[in-house]
């Protein structure tokens, strides 16, 4: 299994005429036919005027072939991406290798904070190896709805998902694992390990897998 995520830089004033374009004909094209979707979100903190959407593929040949059937699709290629591409000032991508499974919340209602941290050449794999060992008991005070090691677009990199109910829940959780002895131990491990540190705050769209 292997996930893209890709984010999208839209036009100051565009996002409502993007997101509208999106659901009613490029959603309605694809569907999950070409790569299952995962999650599509807007940013709410971090950069601004920002679509992002998580997709996985079984492998990247699989990934390869299910895009380059979709751009034969007529409703895609010309109905869609014609209409699409002058709101978009900027795209980039990156292949996810998983460390933990995907796990969506049981329950809607969401918000979302996409953490990526890049690792000094070396480091990611042993930070996805304390991931493995102490993100469940992080969990006591959030779900983590994934965590990956990036393969393209910023090598070394490390990123994760949490789902929250909202902004005072997201304070509430990081204060309450900031004070937890286990965690400190795992902050203290792999501070040594990073060189950049970047987070968004996600606002899912009412057709997102992860709502």
């Amino acid at each position: 299994m292997i996930h893209e995520l890709r984010m999208y830089a839209i036009a100051p004033g565009k996002l409502n005429d993007y997101l509208k374009l999106s659901f009613e004909v490029g959603r309605q094209a694809r569907g999950d036919r070409y790569g299952k979707q995962e999650g599509y979100w807007t940013t709410e903190f971090g950069p601004l005027n920002r679509v992002v959407h998580l997709w996985s593929y079984a492998d990247l040949n699989e990934r390869m072939r299910l895009r380059a059937e979709l751009m034969k699709l007529e409703a895609w290629a010309d109905g869609f991406l014609p209409k699409a591409l002058p709101y978009v000032l900027a795209q980039e991508n990156q292949f996810l290798t998983p460390v933990r499974p995907l796990k969506p919340p049981a329950e809607t209602g969401n918000i979302y904070e996409l953490r990526q941290y890049r690792c000094h050449p070396g480091k990611a794999a042993p930070f996805a190896r304390l991931i493995e060992r102490y993100y469940p008991g992080r969990e006591k005070y959030s779900l983590n709805c994934g965590a990956w090691v990036s393969e393209s677009g910023g090598l070394h990199g490390i990123a994760h998902l949490w789902a929250y109910k909202d902004l005072n829940s997201r304070f509430a959780a990081r204060k309450a694992a900031a004070q937890d002895p286990e965690w400190q131990e795992f902050l203290a491990q792999v501070q040594p390990f990073l060189a950049d540190m970047h987070s968004m705050v996600l606002i899912p769209t009412h057709w997102s897998a992860m709502a």
